[in-house]
């Protein structure tokens, strides 16, 4: 798998998310601000090519996760930045949101459900670059 596109040719694939781990690191920061706890970034460009960054983050409840919804859409419109998909309902009925950004997946999920799929267990392999919990 280390015959993967580089970074470069990938980052001109994706319009309108600036590449890099800056960008990630800033939504974490976002995220946290608006008390997403244990907010992490995992850089998965050298495990497959469909996603460059996965960030993922605990909500506390349906209204915590519409307000950090909000808050990444206003995020993404000021910076020129697209929101490919999102789930369609804003809740925590399932206990887990997805926001796709291209070369970034926002994964907004309940504390149950996070232990449940453990992603970080998951893609062990990819390297860590942000973690509130040593940020």
């Amino acid at each position: 798998m280390d015959e993967l596109l580089p970074e470069t040719a990938r980052a001109h694939e994706e319009p309108g998310f600036p590449p890099g781990e800056e960008a990630v690191r800033a939504i974490c920061r976002l995220l946290e601000d608006h008390k997403g706890a244990d907010v992490t970034a995992l850089d998965l460009r050298r495990l497959h090519i469909w996603t460059d960054f996965f960030v993922i983050a605990t909500v506390t409840s349906g209204a915590h996760l519409q307000g950090l919804l909000r808050h990444l859409k206003d995020f993404a419109a000021e910076r020129g930045m697209v929101i490919l998909g999102q789930n369609r309902r804003a809740d925590l009925e399932d206990g887990w949101n997805l926001v796709d950004m291209g070369t970034a997946v926002i994964h907004l999920m309940s504390a149950p459900a996070r232990v449940f799929y453990e992603l970080e267990q998951l893609w062990s392999g990819a390297a860590l670059i942000y973690s509130s919990k040593s940020s």
